[in-house]
């Protein structure tokens, strides 16, 4: 029997990731107290269910319960049975944003503060994430990515790569992402801001695409960054990042620093890295321009 434990940080996914366990075929049980998973698991052997995959939904919620999984985890090892633990993450602000938004109580924050309650998660879920067999940082994965991920690891059992890198284009005049690992500054490149013909269009649009990547510096640039990214990304690997955040940005956040993130994001797809893109301020007001309406 095929037994998947998913847990992880509340808010990070473990409802959606069952839900497609479900959809898959798996039997999906959630929130089950970790006392009973050996229970359940010799209940599921002895009565010849049929039974061979399972998903089981483990994470805080069972309160002091969430202690005994340690032992659960050790009667599936005593029926000689394997399993597998999928630990869901996702960045303290993008949690807290959820929680905003879903206007649901933490577990842990009660009558407390939202963010008070995710610290506290965090440090109780720290020994779990490091036994995790995978561990998938769903901040900037959208519901049809994660399901992709999902079914490519537990449903075609493609290779797993730890690594999410995460391309965001933005714009300065609207603050430099607080979530980036790495930044680059595109500013330097020829800018369609300046051509009347492009300004309405973004770096979305073929022509403006055109104008930014088919100058001979755009070029270079783009082969470097590709570059250096292809020989640090499994030295981040190898030290237990599991997620990558490269921010790219020009003034607005429309033009040439969407046009590069296109070109970095399907380079990286074409050499098997698992990647999101997302264009921040691509849809803002391109009339706030910085210093008296004029794009430096």
């Amino acid at each position: 029997m095929r037994i998947v434990i998913v847990t992880g940080m509340s808010g990070a996914g473990k409802t959606t990731v069952l839900k497609i366990f479900e959809d898959a075929g798996w039997h999906c049980v959630d929130n089950l107290p970790p006392t009973f998973i050996g229970s359940f698991a010799r209940l599921c052997v002895e009565r010849e269910t049929g039974i061979s995959q399972v998903a089981l939904g483990i994470d805080i919620r069972g309160g002091k319960m969430f202690d005994d999984l340690a032992q659960g985890l050790a009667e599936l090892e005593e029926q000689g049975l394997t399993y597998t633990i999928l630990f869901l993450d996702s960045a303290n602000d993008i949690l807290l944003n959820r929680y905003k938004e879903t206007r649901h109580v933490h577990p842990l924050a009660k009558n407390d503060l939202v963010s008070v309650g995710i610290t506290k998660e965090r440090a109780l879920l720290e020994d779990v994430k490091r036994q995790a067999t995978y561990v998938i940082d769903t901040s900037f994965i959208l519901p049809r990515q994660l399901k992709e991920k999902i079914l490519n690891i537990f449903v075609e059992n493609a290779a797993f790569d730890s690594m999410m890198v995460n391309v965001v284009s933005f714009g300065y005049k609207f603050g430099i992402p607080d979530e980036s690992d790495l930044v680059f500054d595109v500013r330097f490149l020829p800018n369609p801001f300046y051509n009347p013909e492009l300004r309405p269009f973004t770096g979305m649009d073929k022509e403006v695409r055109d104008y930014v990547i088919n100058h001979d510096i755009s070029v270079r640039f783009s082969e470097s960054l590709l570059n250096m990214l292809l020989l640090t990304i499994p030295h981040y690997i190898s030290e237990g990042k599991n997620q990558l955040i490269v921010s790219i940005g020009c003034t607005g956040g429309r033009h040439r620093s969407v046009a590069l993130a296109n070109e970095l994001y399907q380079s990286l797809k074409l050499h098997d890295h698992s990647v999101v893109l997302r264009h921040r301020d691509i849809e803002k007001d391109p009339s706030r321009h910085s210093g008296g309406g004029y794009e430096k």
